[in-house]
This record gives C-alpha cells, sequence and structure tokens, in this order.
C-alpha cells in the first residue's frame, strides 16, 4: 500500500483526488458531517428512483398502499445502509475494501462482485433514463450520441472524485428541492387531490414486492456508505453521521418514488419518467421543462457517484491476487473502463427497460442484505469497529486470504432465502404457497447475522489488537495513539 503523499489533502482540494483504495491519513480528513444530507438526497432524488415507484400501481396497487410500501421499505433498506456511514471514518477506507475483515483478501471477492454489478446496473439503466429525459425535452439527436455524451460527462466528475462530487451534489439538492416541491404539490391539485390521495387496492403480493424493490434500492447504496465518508474525522460522533445520511437517502427515497406511485396512480395512459414534464407544464408552463431538464442532469452526476464507487470495488477486486498501486492514475483508469463498460451494455439493452428494472431492484436485495448483515454485525458487536488497516491489504496478515466464518455466514443467509425469492425468472417453493409474496428479507437477514456472530466467538480479538496498534503506528507515526478509534 502507498505511504501517505505530502499534502495530498491540498493536492486532491485543488483538482483529481490522489487517493484510491488506500488509506486517508489523519491530516487529509475534512468535511462536515451535515453534508452527508444533501449528498445522500440528490444521490437518491434521480429520475430512475422515480421509477422504483410505478411498481405497485402497475401490479393494482393502490396509490395509498403503495405509499404506505414505499415509506416501510425506505426506513428498513436505510436503517441498514445509513449505519455504514461510520464505517469510513474510522477506518479511513472505502466500503468494500472494509469486507476483508469478515470475507479475507480474496475471499471478499464475493460480495466484491456483487457490489460492481449492482453499481454497472445502475449506471446503464441511469444512461438510458436521462438521454429519454434530454429527447423528451426536445433536444433532438441520435440515441447513442446522447449515451456517448452522458457517460463522458460524468467521467469527468468521476475522474476528480471525493470532493467535486460532494460539492456538485450539495449545490444540486438547493435546486431539486424548490422545483419538486412545486412540481408535487401542483401535480396533487390537478390530478384530483382527495380524489387521487386515497388507499386504494390492497393486495399483499403488489405489496411485498414493492417493499422489496424500495429496500433493495436503498441498500444498494449500502456497499458505497463510507466511500462517501472516510474524510471525515475520526473523532465524528456516531449519531450525527447516521442521522444526516438517513434522512437524506430516506427523505429522498419516500418523496421521489412516492411521487412516481402518485403519477402512475393518477395518469390511465401509464406513467413513466417524462410524465414529469406532461404534468409540470400542466402546473404552470415550463414548469415541466425545466424539472426534467434539472432531473437529467441530476441523473448523470448520481451516474458519477455510481463510477466512482465501482472504479474502487473494481480495483479491490483485482488487488486481492495481484496488487494494484492504489494511486490517482490506477482510479482514472478504472474510471475509463468502468464507464466503457457501461456504455456497450447500455447501447445493448432495450429502450423499454422498466420491467427489467424491477427484477434489477430485486435481485440488488438478494445479493447485499447476507453481506449488509456480516458487515454490520461484524463492525458493531464482534470487533466493535477495531480493525488493522494494514493487515486488510496484507494476504498474510490477521484477517488471511480466504476467511471462512463470513463465507459461510454470506452462503448460509444467501441459501436460507432461495425459497422465498419471487420473480418472473424463479419463484421459490414458499413465495409460491405464499402466492407470490416475497419475505427472504426477513429470513435472509437474521440467518446471515446470527450465523456470522456464532462463527465469529471463537476470534482472537486480543491478538488483533496488538496488530490494530502497530498498523496505527506504522501509518501515523506522529499522531497521539489516543487519536485511534
Amino acid at each position: 500500500m502507498n505511504e501517505p503523499l505530502p499534502n495530498a489533502g491540498a493536492i486532491q482540494r485543488r483538482g483529481i483526488e490522489v487517493r484510491s483504495i488506500d488509506y486517508v491519513p489523519l491530516r487529509e480528513r475534512h468535511g462536515k458531517v451535515w453534508h452527508q444530507g444533501p449528498f445522500w438526497f440528490t444521490s437518491n432524488f434521480g429520475l430512475l428512483t422515480l421509477a422504483a415507484g410505478f411498481i405497485g400501481p402497475a401490479m393494482g396497487l393502490g396509490f395509498g398502499w403503495s405509499f404506505v410500501a414505499i415509506v416501510l421499505g425506505s426506513l428498513f433498506g436505510t436503517f441498514f445502509m445509513a449505519f455504514h456511514a461510520n464505517q469510513g471514518p474510522t477506518l479511513g477506507l472505502p466500503q468494500m475494501i472494509q469486507s476483508r475483515a469478515q470475507f479475507g483478501l480474496r475471499g471478499a471477492v464475493i460480495p466484491i462482485a456483487a457490489g460492481l454489478f449492482v453499481y454497472i446496473g445502475l449506471n446503464v439503466f441511469d444512461t438510458i433514463a436521462a438521454t429519454d429525459a434530454f429527447l423528451a425535452l426536445g433536444a433532438g439527436g441520435d440515441r447513442t450520441l446522447w449515451y456517448v455524451g452522458i457517460v463522458l460527462v460524468q467521467v469527468v466528475i468521476a475522474i476528480f472524485g471525493y470532493d467535486i462530487i460532494h460539492v456538485v451534489q450539495r449545490w444540486l439538492t438547493w435546486i431539486l428541492i424548490p422545483l419538486f416541491a412545486v412540481l408535487t404539490v401542483g401535480a396533487i391539485i390537478i390530478l384530483g387531490g382527495g380524489e387521487i390521495l386515497t388507499m386504494g387496492d390492497f393486495a399483499w403480493v403488489p405489496f411485498l414486492t414493492v417493499f422489496g424493490a424500495v429496500s433493495g434500492f436503498l441498500l444498494g447504496y449500502a456497499i458505497y456508505v463510507s466511500d462517501y465518508t472516510r474524510y471525515l474525522p475520526p473523532d465524528t460522533r456516531t449519531g450525527p453521521l447516521v442521522f444526516w445520511t438517513y434522512l437524506g437517502a430516506a427523505g429522498s427515497s419516500i418523496w421521489m418514488i412516492g411521487l412516481g406511485a402518485l403519477l402512475a396512480s393518477a395518469l390511465t395512459d401509464g406513467a413513466s419518467i417524462n410524465s414529469i414534464l406532461e404534468v409540470g407544464d400542466d402546473v404552470f408552463p415550463g414548469l415541466g421543462w425545466i424539472t426534467l431538464l434539472v432531473g437529467g442532469v441530476a441523473l448523470v452526476t448520481v451516474m458519477a457517484v455510481n463510477t466512482y464507487g465501482a472504479t474502487l470495488v473494481g480495483i479491490s477486486a483485482i488487488d486481492a491476487f495481484k496488487t494494484v498501486p492504489p494511486t490517482r492514475t490506477t482510479r482514472v483508469i478504472a474510471v475509463l473502463v468502468v464507464s466503457a463498460i457501461v456504455l456497450g451494455l447500455a447501447l445493448a439493452l432495450p429502450e423499454d427497460f422498466l420491467g427489467s428494472f424491477s427484477v434489477f431492484l430485486t435481485l440488488l436485495l438478494y445479493f447485499l442484505v447476507p453481506w449488509t448483515a456480516v458487515n454490520l454485525v461484524d463492525y458493531y458487536f464482534v470487533r466493535r469497529g477495531r480493525y488493522s488497516v494494514l493487515d486488510i491489504f496484507d494476504p498474510r496478515g490477521i484477517y488471511g486470504r480466504w476467511s471462512w466464518r463470513g463465507m459461510v455466514a454470506y452462503l448460509l443467509g444467501f441459501a436460507s432465502m432461495i425459497p422465498f425469492f419471487s420473480t418472473i425468472v424463479y419463484t421459490g417453493p414458499i413465495a409460491q404457497a405464499l402466492g407470490g409474496a416475497d419475505i427472504s428479507v426477513v429470513v435472509g437477514l437474521p440467518v446471515a447475522a446470527i450465523s456470522y456472530w456464532l462463527l465469529s466467538r471463537s476470534i482472537d480479538l486480543d491478538a488483533e489488537e496488538q496488530a490494530r496498534r502497530d498498523s496505527f503506528a506504522t501509518l501515523e507515526p506522529d499522531a497521539d495513539p489516543r487519536a485511534m478509534h
């Protein structure tokens, strides 16, 4: 692992970020906790989030019940996602590379591969959705050229990295909130007010489908929460950090997905992302156009957030088998490779993607539930935030190449969910018995969590403590030992 670069923090804030998957030294730590609120608000307030709200009404679920499922799914999914935020300031590392402590240097490739699938998949859908938005505004042009242009713009933002992404997302928040507030209130009025704001029809299968899709959407962010908190000082208070992360992510999810459910319930000819244009201009001329424009721009910046995370995940996977210098150049190359893959897949997919998007959200939940359970149990209940950073990068270190505890717990959690899966691709026997209702999440989480906790009772934490102290002394030779978590 690279030694800390001199004045690296100053270099980063003036230009392209110098860090990759390596440790962020204490002297480079900066930022404010409340910035996590607007960051996660905008990162989850994209037009693609709106599309998740179409699922319930499309399956015959009334608006009121769709909204209840959206609220519950948002609160549930964000609960697990937000508690990953504390890992960034404590370890000074990206999110997924921390999984090496539970799965081993190479064993962590299992959840890392799932994470890379999530990042790339979301960006493919984002590319298609953003193009739809700009074409609906009358911009014209070939879809392929739009795909290329959108991918190139987000490449630039992702290359500049951490600080620029935070600034862009923060300022977009103050533009998105008033625009969509006017649009939402206006939409309620023109679409029928009290006539549309009713509970409507109820059925368990669509209700649980919406709950699962929304939960999976929020759990998808769990894989890169600490990517965007790792520059915060290690003494950052736990409560406020979780609060701002939770408020931003859950608040935007409930608002945007709820708006999607409103549109899908009220528009008899069906809703799409571009319904914002139609409904907004009905509120007053020009509102729909500017709202869709800003929403499209925000979607492109969300792609940069995803690409940044995907590069860190991809580098972590390769580094598990062949040491990769965690330099600025490495990260830039990874950004270009990931973006090229996204562009290729976007060109290969059909334009009508809503059905695929619903399946994708469900798959997110399946792959991420056992990982988040193992990771959080290890951090909060087993090792309690006490890790040796140097050993995370050392195949001969205390975490080893393969850690059977994390791998077994992950596989047990995933296997326990299979009978409860309910998708158009596969429906498990228990899900069939329940009429197609998917309750896999309430099974997979406790199975993975309890399994890992039981298996970890044999870990020699005293031996790890000395390794942790040695690691901190090596990384921070001039720091007061009391600064160690």
